[in-house]
């Protein structure tokens, strides 16, 4: 199996000097390339620059600029510009699929935060004093940087590569040959229906409340947001004290819901991989769902438009994106991989609307969170009746509806 594992970098005052350094210099040869292959394009020979061309000039550059590009590592620059192609792949492939293209655009020095060396041992070395019980990771032109390392790193190590996020730098780990560790076999079976009301719900009708971690902090974000706004744009070097604080407070705020989050997640998928075998869930398409609805003109009135929803659309949309579905399902998928259990992804069309007693598919069925079925009379909550449907569209054989 392949993992990442991601650890916290202590490094001293000159390391993170270093360090911003390096991805400053990064953030440089990204630009420059992407500004070499608008100007060919631009050209009226309507040259197409490729990765390899780009990659045979880092030796000049690297000669040419000792004290920034010569300074870093090859390989890691190497990266960096496959980056760059795999931008412009995606770009290509969005046009001939008719999608909104989205050209790769230049990247400033605050959004260009991660650097990757694509092997260890190759301008990197994870672990690099074993004799010393400090974890450290040696990184071409930086040193030997301290690792609060909280886990052991399982597999081999692939890649490396450094993240900055505000003032911390982690490092994270791609390793393959994970060895799995599978749990003892418990028996049970279950679907899980997802929700806003409850984050998530299983077959036995059990409910994971949930937490709405943005919109609790919805409002010391948007105070937050409201005193950064007071502020005029500029530029990073030319922002006042006081800006640069407000700057990192909503930074900080952010960071602060996507881990609980990310932590409610881990929590919630652990024990459904603990208690069940098999786990069937919805195959959500969570881009179509967040869709803003279509402007609905108004015939009789040329210019204006008809009332379509959108308002309602938009909270319900926040509560999605709030939930993290996308993030706890991809969470799932890996614990129950490392743990050994079936994950069975299912139509999810209809699943709170058809009656487990006797099939009967009717929209009538449900009303909020009661379920009343038109047909038999059935009754049950709305929630567990979708998740009991997941499970049997799984093939998953459950007891009778009680």
């Amino acid at each position: 199996m392949i993992r990442a594992y991601k650890f916290l970098l202590r490094p001293t005052v000159r390391q993170s000097q270093a360090l911003g350094e390096m991805l400053r210099d990064h953030c440089s040869l990204y630009n420059g390339a992407l500004q070499e292959r608008r100007d060919a394009y631009r050209h009226s020979s309507k040259t197409s620059i490729k990765y390899g061309q780009q990659s045979a000039q880092l030796k000049e550059i690297r000669a040419f600029d000792p004290e920034r590009q010569g300074r870093w590592s090859f390989s890691s620059q190497q990266a960096t510009l496959r980056r760059l192609d795999k931008a412009f792949q995606a770009f290509f492939r969005r046009v001939k699929a008719g999608e909104k293209p989205g050209y790769p655009r230049f990247r400033g020095v605050n959004w260009f935060d991660t650097v990757e060396f694509p092997k260890d041992g190759d301008g990197c070395r994870w672990d690099s004093t074993p004799h010393d019980p400090v974890t450290r990771v040696r990184l071409q032109g930086v040193g030997h940087v301290r690792v609060h390392q909280h886990r052991p790193v399982k597999g081999r190590v692939k890649t490396v590569s450094i993240k900055r996020e505000g003032r911390q730098w982690y490092v994270v780990l791609a390793c393959d040959n994970v060895p799995a560790e599978p749990l003892p076999a418990t028996g049970a079976v279950t679907g899980i229906d997802m929700g806003v009301t409850h984050f998530l719900t299983t077959s036995e009708g059990a409910h994971v409340e949930n937490p709405r971690h943005g919109k609790r902090n919805a409002d010391v974000l948007a105070d937050a947001q409201r005193a950064l706004k007071a502020f005029p744009r500029r530029k990073r070097e030319n922002r006042t004290a006081k800006h640069r604080r407000a700057v990192e407070k909503v930074a900080k705020l952010q960071r602060k819901v996507r881990r609980q989050r990310l932590d409610h997640a881990h929590k919630a998928a652990l024990a459904l991989v603990r208690d069940y075998d098999q786990i069937a869930h919805e195959r959500l398409n969570i881009a179509n769902m967040v869709r803003t609805p279509k402007p609905k003109p108004d015939p009789q009135a040329p210019g204006a438009f008809l009332p379509n929803g959108a308002a309602s659309k938009a909270g319900l949309n926040r509560s999605i994106l709030d939930a993290g579905w996308g993030v706890f399902l991809g969470i799932l998928a890996q614990k129950a991989e490392s743990a050994a259990r079936a994950l069975i992804p299912v139509d999810p069309r209809n699943t709170s609307r058809t009656c487990p007693e006797c099939g009967h598919v009717d929209g009538e069925n449900r009303d909020g969170e009661k379920f009343q079925c038109t047909a038999c009379d059935h009754r049950d909550h709305a929630d567990r009746v979708g998740a009991w449907n997941v499970a049997l569209r799984a093939g998953l054989a459950l007891p009778d509806v009680a």
